[in-house]
């Protein structure tokens, strides 16, 4: 080993014997060929300009020259090799996880740097990339053929041949390390350990004799046999999908709440937990059932899976407070906004990929061929995605239709925009001025506060050019003056004042209702509506007793029209308003107390404007503007407006009219604003690669890309060669999220095949060929069985996808059919059944010890789907929930359904399910923890569920109407799937004799027979 003194006598030694002369024609070569591969290997992934770890950076020549650590031709003023040398007598590892530099690289930095540390022009150090042969999960996937059978595992009376793939594999595994197979387990093993593997709930006694007879009398040979024909009706059951939904949302964090500090409540979470639950019962194909959960609503639309799969998305945790209270542009919303991002990228890529890519959140990736970059790239991809609640048809044609009308309502909106646009540039500077001045006087011509007594409102009509009348009778001939028609004001569709005057109208009077002569005619053209400004007439003297108003066309209410007025006023010569209070009648009317009346009409009450003089100029300048528009719009351009108007109208008649959508939490970009989380509309952010992953150091802007983890992996339209996604550059949101999908489900993908079928092999063994089934990466574990993994993914990618299928060959292996039986020899040689010489017994997990102790007391509802059930009193909703599980009453009906349907809390978990294991919710949990504490014996003891259903337990059995010994056999057999042995039974009778039935039943299931299947 190096010391400083030898190091430096080495140095001295290169200068002396090599000479600045004859170095200096071979600088380039010199770092090209000796220096750079080490600054490379060695140095990069630490010393560069983002980590700059001990403040300097070895990528460029000015960074190096700029930190001061390289005195050039002279190494021994030199800091770096001061640092590399020595530290307290041992050379330190470079990098850390690595090794030593070795006196052979340490002479040739000493010689580069003696001849002058010359730098070629140009040159910039990067971390080289790992190619695929260089770990085996980025290796291209390859079939491998199925291994012969070794020798001693040829037929052999106990040992019958395989004929499944999966077995030939395990065996010659064995072989090699000598070791011998388990044999067969027995009938009313097998059936516990299907059920529990396939359903997650225990077959009933009389299933288990059942199988057990029809296994014992049916001849060899005979296919499909009882097993076969168990494991399809398993497979078939609806409880599939229950169970294997299961394992699904404990790597994709499922919860029913945000969690972070008030951990608000998500009451339309679960639409995501039953599609997860309804995919697995369809066989959907994995290509699909990935492609709906990251892109379902660009690449399946009008289909609800493609709305519910992106519950996936937004299926983790949630700050709450980050994005709903504080705005976007500050520090601490754009941490809560990057935060989000990082959840949904590590998320994806940790499900789909089993890679571990959020370590590049803050530094290039110190063990796997990933950087920053690509971090940033993949946060483009979600930079327009944010969690809230969305609409969903369940009718595919409902939806279809929804999204055909809501595209031609967005073209003719936008088409009509662009009109509008046209007609304000030919109207000018005046025309700009006036919607400056009119957007400056509407505030302060606002009405003064508001009597609940609004006016007059007709019925609806759906066209404009309806005719509507409403006629005051002031109950005697009197001679008027003056008419004065006073508006209205309502906040419907933002109108205000204003609100219902016509846009054309004439008055008339008379002497008789229906006998009358016009006083006022604007009927020719629109007027310019008054807001909340008098509109008032001076008639000639004229003696009458009827005043009636006629509108020839109405005014636009949001999509419809109507004619309101607030007051009619008619004044006598003395200047008396002769109408007051006199009767009125009208064509139809609204009615709707006590806003809307007719008898509002001369009740002496309107809305007036708080800035008399603002109203006036307000309408003023409208009429001006009214003025300009009529000027400049063709009749051409005045007949297209109406036409897409009416278009407009009709799309959004259409579009409340087709049934209600129902709602799901999901990957969204249009939603209702809320505090300061407000939707982008499909508009991405900007996201910028941070230095060290800190919001305020913000370097060069990403774009939409992954990981080029393989050459030639969706290169082409998608990918290019350095991992971004090729997109027009007029793409929208979900194009990014499409191409990320698309390129998780690419075809010759290495890492997505192998990662899904390690995770259903794990379920089935208790250990994934890969032991870290999240981490496919240097960190992660290697495989036991490579040639195997790759055949199933293979295997499972080429012929469908299906998971039954793959369940079903995987289960009716003689592998997975062995017992669990110790073998003394095999344990010597593989302590931890690595090579599956036996099968691992394992205990129920939380979800199947509740629900089958539901199953044998009778009380399990069987009743799929819906909002989750509480195992808690929810106290305090509105603003920081509190979950109360101690108040909770296991008698409560509603909560006797399977696990899976139960409200699951982030902040607060379920007491007795996280004794027993349950997966943590804000965490990715790809594999259940199973520990042994006394805990867990304590809550199946006393915990008031486990009181309550040894009670039901008890009363079930009881109602059979059996003898005491008959029930307790039933018992028995309910809780560990055989009958007692007489021993067992004696026993078992003595402590219900003393104790009673109830107490027989909760330790019952208390035993390990129960807990635990072989």
């Amino acid at each position: 080993m190096l010391t400083k003194l030898s190091l430096t006598f080495l140095l001295i030694a290169s200068v002396v014997l090599w000479g600045a002369d004859d170095v200096g024609a071979e600088e380039p070569d010199l770092f090209r060929s000796s220096v750079l591969p080490i600054l490379q290997a060695r140095c990069v992934s630490c010393h560069n300009s983002i980590d700059r770890k001990g403040e300097f950076s070895l990528r460029t020549r000015d960074e190096l020259l700029e930190s001061g650590f390289v005195d050039p031709g002279k190494p021994d003023s030199s800091e770096l090799l001061r640092v590399l040398v020595s530290h307290d007598g041992q050379p330190p590892s470079m990098p850390k996880s690595g090794e030593p530099l070795t006196s052979d690289e340490l002479t040739r930095i000493g010689e580069w740097i003696a001849s002058g540390a010359n730098w070629p022009e140009g040159v910039t150090v990067e971390q080289p990339s790992v190619s695929n042969s260089d770990w085996w999960s980025f290796k291209p996937l390859s079939k491998p053929d199925v291994p012969a059978l070794p020798d001693e595992f040829r037929s052999v009376d106990t040992k019958p041949s395989p004929s499944n793939p999966i077995d030939q594999f395990v065996l010659k595994s064995l072989a090699e390390n000598k070791l011998s197979r388990s044999k067969r387990a027995e009938p009313h093993v097998l059936i516990r350990r299907l059920y529990y593997d396939l359903t997650g709930l225990p077959p009933t006694p009389s299933e288990v004799e059942a199988f057990v007879q029809e296994v014992q009398s049916e001849p060899a040979g005979t296919k499909p046999s009882a097993y076969d024909r168990l494991v399809n009706r398993l497979l078939a059951s609806p409880h599939y999908g229950e169970r294997w939904a299961r394992h699904w949302l404990d790597v994709v964090k499922y919860a029913d709440t945000c969690g972070y500090d008030k951990d608000k409540l998500r009451p339309n979470a679960w639409p995501y937990r039953d599609y997860v639950i309804k995919s697995f019962n369809e066989d959907k194909p994995y290509a699909q059932f990935v492609q709906e959960q990251v892109a379902g609503d660009v690449l399946f639309p009008g289909h609800p899976d493609g709305i519910l799969g992106l519950g996936f998305i937004a299926a983790g945790p949630w700050d709450f407070i980050g994005h709903a209270e504080v705005p976007e542009s500050k520090i601490d919303g754009k941490v809560a906004r990057h935060t989000d991002r990082d959840e949904m990228v590590s998320n994806t890529l940790n499900t789909f990929c089993s890679v571990t890519i959020q370590c590049c959140q803050c530094h290039n990736h110190k063990f796997d061929p990933f950087t920053q970059e690509h971090y940033y790239n993949l946060q483009s991809v979600f930079a327009a995605v944010d969690r809230a609640d969305r609409t969903y048809d369940q009718d595919p044609s409902v939806e279809r239709r929804r999204l055909a009308v809501s595209e031609q309502l967005k073209t003719a909106r936008g088409l009509l925009s662009k009109l509008q646009a046209a007609i304000q540039a030919e109207g000018g500077p005046e025309l700009v001025a006036l919607e400056k001045q009119i957007a400056e006087l509407k505030p302060k011509a606002l009405p003064k506060e508001k009597q609940p007594q609004f006016g007059y409102h007709s019925s609806i009509a759906k066209t404009q050019d309806v005719e509507k009348w409403v006629q005051v009778d002031l109950g005697s001939e009197v001679e008027i003056s003056r008419i004065v028609l006073r508006p209205c004001h309502d906040d419907f569709n933002n109108i205000g004042a204003g609100f219902g005057f016509p846009l054309r109208f004439k008055v008339a009077a008379g002497d008789l209702a229906d006998e009358s002569h016009l006083l006022h005619d604007v009927t020719a053209q629109d007027v310019v509506n008054p807001g909340l400004s008098p509109y008032e007439l001076l008639v000639e003297k004229t003696k009458t007793r009827f005043v009636r108003i006629t509108a020839t066309k109405l005014a636009s209410r949001k999509d419809d029209f109507i004619f309101a007025l607030g007051e009619l006023q008619v004044f006598d010569g003395d200047r008396n308003n002769v109408a007051l209070k006199s009767n009125v009648t009208s064509l139809d009317s609204i009615e709707a107390p006590e806003r809307w009346s007719t008898k509002n009409l001369t009740d002496g009450i309107w809305a007036e404007a708080h800035d008399e003089e603002a109203s006036r100029q307000l309408v003023e300048a409208q009429g001006k503007h009214l003025a300009i528009l009529n000027r400049i719009t063709s009749a051409e351009r005045v007949a297209e407006r109406q036409r897409l108007s009416q278009e407009i109208n009709t799309c959004q008649r259409e579009l409340e009219s087709l049934p209600t959508g129902k709602l799901v939490y999901a990957a969204a970009t249009h939603f209702t604003p809320q505090g300061s989380f407000q939707p982008t509309n499909g508009k991405p952010r900007e996201i910028h690669l941070l230095h060290r992953g800190d919001v305020n150091q913000p370097l060069a802007p990403s774009v939409p890309g992954t990981l080029p983890i393989q050459t030639g992996l969706g290169v082409g339209a998608e990918l290019s060669k350095s991992g971004l996604f090729s997109l027009p550059s007029d793409h929208v949101e979900g194009d990014r999220r499409a191409a990320l999908a698309r390129w998780i489900t690419d075809h010759d993908h290495p890492l997505t095949w192998r990662s899904i079928v390690n995770r259903i092999w794990q379920h089935h063994f208790g250990r994934g060929l890969v032991e870290s089934p999240n981490d496919f990466g240097r960190m992660g574990q290697l495989p036991t069985h490579p040639e195997l993994l790759d055949w199933l993914a293979v295997e499972f990618r080429d012929n469908g996808q299906s998971f039954k299928r793959l369940h079903r060959l995987i289960v009716t292996s003689q592998t997975y059919q062995q017992s669990s039986d110790h073998n003394e020899a095999n344990s010597l040689i593989d302590s931890e059944n690595r090579f599956l010489w036996r099968v691992n017994r394992r205990r129920l997990q939380a979800e199947e010890i509740r629900d089958s102790i539901l199953t044998v007391s009778g009380k399990l509802n069987p009743a799929m789907g819906g909002p989750g059930f509480y195992l808690f009193v929810l106290e305090r909703p509105e603003h920081s929930p509190h979950y109360e599980y101690h108040k909770f009453n296991p008698n409560d009906a509603t909560s006797h359904r399977r696990s899976i349907y139960r409200f699951i809390v982030r902040s607060q978990p379920d007491p007795y399910m996280t004794t027993l294991d349950c997966a943590d919710s804000s965490q990715s949990t790809p594999q259940r923890n199973e520990t042994l504490t006394s805990l867990q014996a304590l809550s199946l003891l006393n915990n008031s569920f486990s009181l309550t259903m040894s009670q039901h337990f008890a009363d079930r059995l009881e109602a059979q109407g059996s003898s005491p010994a008959e029930q307790i056999v039933m018992a028995f057999q309910s809780v560990s799937g055989r009958k007692p042995s007489a021993a067992e039974l004696a026993e078992l009778t003595d402590y219900a004799q003393a104790h009673g039935l109830p107490n027989l039943c909760r330790m019952l299931l208390n035993l390990s027979e129960f807990v635990y299947i072989d």
